[in-house]
């Protein structure tokens, strides 16, 4: 009974083995969707954000304490996503974290632009604050 209940929360939690979205591919993705200007943004801003945030990884997430990171964006379940187990979740993209972890990037894409929007900007990102903001980027688009 114990190993099929180890086996099965090891089937239940989320890893870290997603689909790694080519960089090239990526930056097609977010010129396809409209990121090139989106509030004062670049898409090279994005994809250094992606970069440091999930480094590509659609299945990426991080535990913070009491919310946790999901997806390729790694959006927040304290207020964006309903993981389920975060206490006092705002749910504000009415979508289940788990939906931000498949390969289907069109919901992560439209909560991503809802943050973006209400930020005025890619300062809810920890990553791109400390990695991108001020930066020289165009290493990330440069050949696509």
């Amino acid at each position: 009974l114990l190993g099929f209940l180890l086996v099965f929360l090891g089937l239940a939690l989320p890893g870290t083995q997603g689909k790694t979205i080519p960089r090239c591919e990526m930056v097609k993705i977010l010129r396809r969707n409209g990121f090139e200007g989106f509030e004062g943004t670049t898409v090279a801003d994005w994809m250094c954000l992606v970069k440091h945030e999930s480094d590509y990884n659609t299945k990426a997430y991080n535990d913070n304490g009491p919310s946790r990171d999901y997806g390729i964006f790694q959006i927040n379940s304290m207020y964006w996503c309903n993981d389920g187990r975060t206490r006092g979740s705002k749910n504000a993209c009415q979508i289940s974290c788990s939906k931000l972890q498949d390969d289907n990037l069109e919901d992560d894409i439209r909560c991503a632009k809802k943050i973006a929007r209400e930020a005025h900007g890619l300062t809810p990102w920890y990553g791109w604050k400390n990695h991108c903001r001020g930066r020289n980027l165009s290493s990330f688009v440069k050949g696509c």
